[in-house]
């Protein structure tokens, strides 16, 4: 850990640059005490893309700039207020069925009213995802997180967040979540759709903390020298929803015979944990959705903004409003098992088995983005230093498919093979 003095003065004060270690960031501090601390990192990435049974069809190559993040962190004086503005420069998205850039990632207010107790107000990472969201993006096991993230995960929030920390006995940990956002998902800056989004989640670690936030971390970098292990359990209920899974905001609309907003509500509960022990990890996810289409829908708004009384399924359900709108909907379940080692040498190997089971009715089935039931990943990974700063990682994932298409939309028969490569620089 480098250590530096610099005296410019703000407001009056002297600012220290107080450290920088790679991969941890640069911290700064006042006179008076208030912390700031800048971190950032980017992902070069490239990505080909394989069908079993289609070899008239070429690999889909795919080079991009996957993240290109930088986060601001501060605290005031007394360290009960806290701030976080997080922005990535490379405008990509999370989904493959998504659309639209989002450049704002976290832009939040924290205060703690206890030494137990803290609240945040503003966007964020939501605490009713499964666990994987809980890990930031630079500190991934593979290079890509599971399919049931993609599936089910809203990502980013804003509303209201809760947070307790409680000692339970015998070095055990309690934490629980509460959660109220607007269900729109990030960067809603038009009209709210739908009513709120009400959830929250339950953590309990057995044998007490992770070392150094290992808990929001993948791989065992640190090499835990005891077990540690935190499980959990997650519900949200989100009252209107006008996107497939609370992503977006007035993506999919509905209305009744008054031309009013008629959106269906959507529930979701899961199940996970996180375990580490000397260079092993192994995380395990269950994630369960489900939806209630209101009885008095009967038009629906095309993306040109016109509406349409058809509600035709296919030919043997014909007209069926329920069905139509649930079939727009992430709705099924699934569950991701993944585990890996990390040798002395900072290489590691890992990998994931993801399984999805889509409602009869459900976006699940599109044949384009899913209609992909098991994935089978293997990743090798070679960090570079003694951090989540620097690495190196491969993967390679196959595909069981079930009447898919191609990104183009072309119908394919057989499978999907996926390999990836990204480098990741963190300062």
């Amino acid at each position: 850990c480098l250590v530096f003095l610099v005296t410019p003065r703000v407001s009056g004060q002297v600012v220290k640059m107080k450290s920088y270690e790679f991969g941890e960031g640069l911290d700064f501090e006042t006179e008076d005490g208030k912390e700031f601390e800048i971190t950032g990192y980017i992902q070069p990435y490239f990505e080909s893309k394989q069908y079993t049974d289609a070899d008239s069809l070429d690999a889909e190559n795919r080079f991009r700039m996957r993240r290109a993040r930088i986060r601001f962190n501060g605290t005031s004086s007394n360290k009960r207020f806290s701030y976080r503005l997080q922005i990535d420069l490379s405008g990509s998205s999370e989904g493959d069925d998504s659309s639209g850039n989002l450049f704002l990632w976290d832009a939040y207010i924290s205060y703690d009213l206890s030494s137990r107790i803290n609240v945040t107000f503003g966007q964020r990472s939501t605490y009713t995802d499964n666990r994987e969201l809980f890990i930031n993006s630079y500190a991934l096991q593979l290079v890509e997180r599971s399919r049931l993230t993609s599936a089910f995960a809203s990502i980013r929030e804003f509303g209201l967040f809760l947070q307790g920390n409680f000692r339970t006995g015998g070095g055990s940990y309690l934490k629980p979540y509460l959660v109220v956002t607007n269900g729109d998902g990030a960067n809603v800056f038009n009209k709210d759709h739908g009513g709120l989004k009400v959830g929250g989640r339950v953590d309990f670690l057995p044998f007490g903390l992770f070392t150094n936030f290992g808990q929001f971390r993948e791989a065992d970098v640190m090499r835990e020298q005891a077990p540690k292990l935190v499980v959990g359990v997650n519900y949200s209920y989100n009252n209107g929803m006008s996107s497939r899974r609370g992503r977006g905001s007035g993506d999919i609309i509905y209305l009744n015979d008054n031309d009013e907003e008629s959106l269906p509500d959507y529930m979701k509960y899961g199940a996970d944990f996180l375990f580490k022990y000397r260079g092993f990890s192994a995380l395990g996810e269950f994630v369960k959705t489900s939806a209630t289409v209101p009885s008095d829908i009967t038009q629906r708004v095309r993306n040109d903004g016109t509406t349409s009384t058809n509600f035709e399924v296919n030919e043997e359900q014909g007209q069926n409003v329920e069905n139509y709108v649930k079939g727009r909907m992430m709705l099924g379940q699934g569950f991701n098992l993944q585990a890996g080692y990390l040798f002395k040498n900072g290489i590691s190997v890992d990998g994931r088995y993801t399984h999805l089971d889509a409602d009869d009715n459900s976006f699940l089935n599109n044949g384009t983005f899913y209609s992909r039931p098991n994935y089978y990943t293997l990743g090798l990974s070679k960090y570079l230093d003694r951090s989540y700063g620097t690495k190196i990682q491969g993967s390679f994932t196959y595909i069981d498919g079930d009447n898919i298409n191609s990104s183009a939309g072309d119908p394919i028969d057989g499978n999907e093979w996926v390999a990836r490569i990204m480098l990741t620089l963190t300062f």
